[in-house]
């Protein structure tokens, strides 16, 4: 025996209009063609309370109290990064009750967390988070000052990159809260060491590096590869030259380097690579690299197609990413110091 399907109130409306026009149950249910047994029903219940709607009916009792619900948050809060049964389990122990993982996903779904790929950030102590909120705090009006700062960096760019994905469940606002980020380290994978630097109209040399960089290899570079470039730039005076914190960089040689080479060194934030526009560079130089064909196969044929690719960076790619520092200042402003999106 087939299961009777619910009117929809379009439906108990036309019954309860015929029966206002003088139409007898039976009569209406030939014109409609519903059981005589569901017309009644229809109209006795417009009898008793003058409504059409259905009856409400209670349902399967909701499994988690509100209360449960919000210990369920405190516990997803704890660890973003844990996996659903791992959440399940603790929850579980928590409040001595069995609730299965499809229950646990649904009510996080309901309050609005979902799985998602967690965002890539380096790590940012609490010592350099107030040094960087400082330092913005210093540049925050700054507008032309971006314009003469020659911006360099190093780079390993590899043949093959794990992109695997850290899942951290978040709300749709959360990609860079402080807690939804999985912080990077710098890799020690084999694969091409590379150095470049660049100003806003101008991209600089890319060299790579072999061995490990000290200062002697530094300064090397700084007298070979830097120097002709900052000298090639008209005004070449008004420019400083931002490198980062790197032990190597701020060695005492080559700071006296610096200083005999009439150099002026752009005062940096450590852990801030969210404010080096030259990290957006690296992430176009290896999209392009990715999509080059043929791939490298080898070192070699690596660093020739990053030289190539290198050189090919238009000029308005570079003045974008200078004209982003006001917005990356702010960014750092309003996350207290923490990372950005950048």
């Amino acid at each position: 025996m087939s299961q009777r399907r619910e009117l929809t109130e379009f439906e108990r409306g036309e019954i309860i209009g015929l029966w206002k026009g003088g139409h007898s149950e039976r009569n209406i249910g030939e014109i409609l063609g519903h059981p005589k047994s569901t017309i009644h029903d229809t109209i006795t219940r417009y009898k008793n309370s003058g409504q059409i709607t259905a009856s409400s009916r209670s349902g399967r009792p909701l499994k988690l109290t509100e209360r449960n619900v919000r210990q369920l948050v405190r516990t997803l809060k704890e660890d973003r990064q844990q996996s659903l049964e791992e959440m399940t389990k603790k929850f579980s122990e928590s409040l001595s009750i069995s609730v299965s993982s499809n229950t646990i996903k649904r009510t996080l779904h309901s309050e609005g967390f979902f799985g998602r790929a967690g965002k890539r950030k380096p790590f940012v102590s609490e010592a350099n988070r107030k040094k960087r909120l400082e330092w913005c705090r210093e540049r925050r009006d700054w507008d032309d000052e971006w314009n003469f700062i020659i911006w360099s960096d190093e780079s390993r760019f590899m043949i093959f990159q794990n992109d695997a994905h850290h899942w951290v469940w978040r709300k749709p606002h959360e990609k860079y809260d402080v807690d939804c980020l999985i912080p990077t380290v710098k890799s020690g994978n084999q694969g091409v060491m590379v150095w470049g630097c660049f100003a806003k109209d101008k991209i600089g040399p890319l060299i790579q590096v072999s061995g490990s960089i000290n200062a002697s290899v530094y300064m090397g570079i700084l007298e070979n590869t830097f120097l002709p470039f900052y000298n090639s730039l008209e005004n070449n005076s008004q420019y400083i030259f931002q490198d980062d914190n790197a032990p190597v960089h701020r060695a005492k040689t080559v700071k006296q380097w610096k200083e005999d080479n009439s150099i002026i060194d752009f005062p940096w934030p450590a852990q801030s690579p969210d404010l080096n526009p030259i990290e957006h560079l690296w992430d176009v130089l290896e999209r392009r690299v990715r999509e080059h064909k043929p791939h490298p196969k080898n070192i070699e044929e690596l660093m020739v197609i990053l030289e190539e690719e290198w050189n090919k960076i238009e000029p308005e790619i570079l003045t974008n990413l200078v004209e982003s520092l006001p917005r990356r200042v702010q960014a750092v402003l309003d996350s207290h110091g923490n990372p950005t999106r950048y």
